[in-house]
């Protein structure tokens, strides 16, 4: 039956309504917490982000964080909200002292959307503002108001916010805060002298984007970091000494994790200042492999492609110009070229580099016309995937959960394709264990049609930007040969593409060693302390079941282990970790170290 469309179908949300409705639209995605880009972070950053921007125009030169549980607090000492407009900002969309750009003339936000989401998307929302001896306070429960309150105050001027995400929408989150942490330092290495007290730790960069850099790298950089400073844009970068570029890139103070025209514009300038430095026409390629780099810059009345604002769109630095890739163009050329001059030994350290990836380069080119044929091919029929319909690549409101399944054999990856959700999740199967390739050139790869295939499923050949799947699983079985297999491929990836892991893309699937199970209710455990748990639970006469592959998993069990409370354990670059360490430490000629990594980190329960 086709419903009638007539004037009772059309319906206007109020502002909350909308907000709780389609949460994506404002934050992204929900989540509870257990990746860095779940909406409940978002909502920290939308709160700071205001205060930063009071920081930015000169008022307020401390902002302090506290998480207690699932409670956030963020209290700043600018000037505080005009207290007979608090209600508007917080509740009333498109409200904010933004717009004009003579008052907050290179702020983050904008749109006067964030706190909003904030408030709407929260159980209980307090916001207070400080401001001429007096406070007024407003507290909401889901948006709305349910108390309004102003009365004299001591306090210094400020805003102060403290909210609890909504439950209902976020289902039981927690905090991680080691993702609060890295948003912490972010703010601080781009606002040089603010101090921000997240919880009893006070943090502060004296040298800004070298700091960041310092923080985040995870090899050896070649020369010493160059920092270079100008209004309204600062630079840092070396090169390391792996076979990928890495840039940090942001605006107004927003991490801009998917670039936009001001990454363009610098990766264009600098190219071509170091040829002109060199008096080379060299690859740009061969310029940017292993370049590590940090931009920031501040522009008035930024346009971003979405409200999470992590593509700059904007063309301009502002009103009447001059555009961005001029602004970027021309701080390059003149900073960098008197840099290299001034600085022979590390212009040396950077031309040999130059050239060493231009010799690696050609001596692969061959070979790898040949693999990016066959990717071409196998873009058509991946002979090794079964893909799913929904990309991450693609602009889809279900792009976050887009999945990759890497298995071991057919016979896992045949359970998981009969149960996976064929919308978001693919499955691709290796047939054995995959090559070794640390310490080989990279034309190994490019040899290996397995590992092409693979690279050809996720489309990160060129680098991660249009990486197909959000999430990429390795799923091997809990044995020696599966522990190895994960070695393996953790190998492959950091040696090449050490973005996935650094942006949070690969995981390890855990799955159930027993299955204790009575005739009332079934326990599936992934240790032995589990196992000895269930047991107590369910008394005398269980029947154990110890599974020694994913393939001796039925597809309707395995049902349970892919779906949405699916364990995973995400792989994580430690800052006091290079890669090249870490490398030496999983496949260098360190065997007995290795062997007792494996023993000590592998369950191995005897039937």
């Amino acid at each position: 039956m086709v419903e009638n469309y007539s004037e009772d179908s059309i319906k206007t949300l109020d502002w909350r309504e909308h907000i709780r409705k389609r949460p994506g639209m404002y934050i992204g995605k929900l989540g509870d917490g257990s990746f860095r880009d779940d909406g409940i972070y978002v909502l920290i950053k939308e709160v700071m982000d205001n205060s930063i921007d009071e920081y930015a125009m000169g008022f307020g030169k401390t902002i302090e964080l506290e998480n207690k549980e699932q409670q956030i607090r963020v209290r700043d000492y600018g000037r505080g909200i005009p207290l007979g407009k608090l209600l508007d900002v917080a509740s009333k969309m498109n409200t904010g002292a933004k717009y004009d750009s003579k008052v907050f003339k290179k702020s983050v936000g904008l749109n006067g959307v964030g706190i909003k989401a904030v408030n709407a998307l929260s159980e209980s929302f307090i916001i207070r503002s400080y401001r001429d001896k007096e406070c007024r306070e407003l507290i909401f429960s889901k948006g709305e108001l349910q108390k309004d309150k102003k009365e004299p105050s001591s306090q210094q001027n400020g805003t102060e916010v403290i909210f609890i995400p909504d439950t209902e929408l976020f289902g039981d989150f927690h905090f991680n805060t080691d993702y609060i942490e890295t948003m912490v330092k972010n703010y601080s290495f781009l606002n040089r002298g603010l101090k921000i007290k997240f919880n009893n730790q006070t943090y502060f960069s004296a040298n800004g984007l070298a700091d960041l850099l310092n923080e985040n790298l995870n090899t050896d950089a070649l020369y010493p970091i160059i920092h270079l400073s100008g209004e309204d844009i600062e630079l840092a970068f070396t090169h390391g000494d792996s076979y990928i570029d890495e840039y940090f890139t942001f605006v107004n103070g927003q991490h801009t994790t998917q670039g936009g025209t001001h990454l363009l514009a610098f990766k264009e300038a600098f190219a071509k200042t170091i040829r002109e430095f060199y008096k080379k026409d060299f690859d740009a390629s061969d310029i940017k492999t292993s370049l590590i780099a940090a931009l920031s810059i501040r522009i008035e009345e930024p346009v971003f492609e979405s409200q999470t604002k992590t593509k700059l769109g904007s063309k301009d630095v502002g009103p009447n110009g001059p555009s961005i890739r001029n602004f970027i163009g021309d701080f390059i050329k003149e900073q960098l070229d008197n840099y290299l001059h001034k600085n022979p030994q590390t212009a040396e350290i950077l031309l040999n580099k130059i050239l060493e990836s231009e010799k690696e380069r050609k001596a692969i080119s061959v070979v790898q016309k040949k693999a990016r044929e066959t990717a071409k091919k196998a873009s058509l029929h991946n002979k090794k995937l079964r893909d799913c319909r929904i990309h991450f690549n693609i602009n889809h409101e279900q792009k976050l959960d887009s999945t990759l399944f890497i298995t071991e054999g057919d016979s896992a990856s045949g359970s998981i394709t009969k149960v996976r959700d064929a919308n978001t999740q693919a499955v691709f199967s290796l047939r054995g264990k995959p090559e070794n390739i640390y310490g080989k050139p990279k034309r190994i790869i490019y040899e290996n049609e397995e590992l092409n295939l693979l690279i050809a499923a996720l489309n990160i050949e060129e680098g991660i930007d249009n990486l197909r799947y959000n999430q990429v699983i390795i799923a091997s079985d809990a044995d020696a040969d599966g522990l190895h297999i994960r070695l393996l491929m953790i190998t492959f990836f950091l040696q090449y593409y050490p973005d996935l892991i650094k942006n949070g893309h690969l995981y390890i699937l855990q799955t159930p060693l027993f299955r204790v199970r009575n005739k009332q209710k079934t326990i599936y455990c992934y240790n032995e302390n589990e196992k000895e748990k269930a047991i107590k639970e369910l008394g005398r006469g269980v029947e154990i079941t110890r599974f020694k592959g994913l393939g001796e998993i039925s597809p309707d069990e395995f049902k349970k282990f892919i779906g949405k409370d699916m364990r995973l354990e995400p792989v994580k670059l430690s800052k006091d970790d290079t890669i090249n360490q870490l490398l030496l430490f999983y496949m260098g000629n360190n065997t007995p170290e290795r062997q007792d990594f494996i023993i000590n980190n592998l369950q191995l329960v005897e039937d």
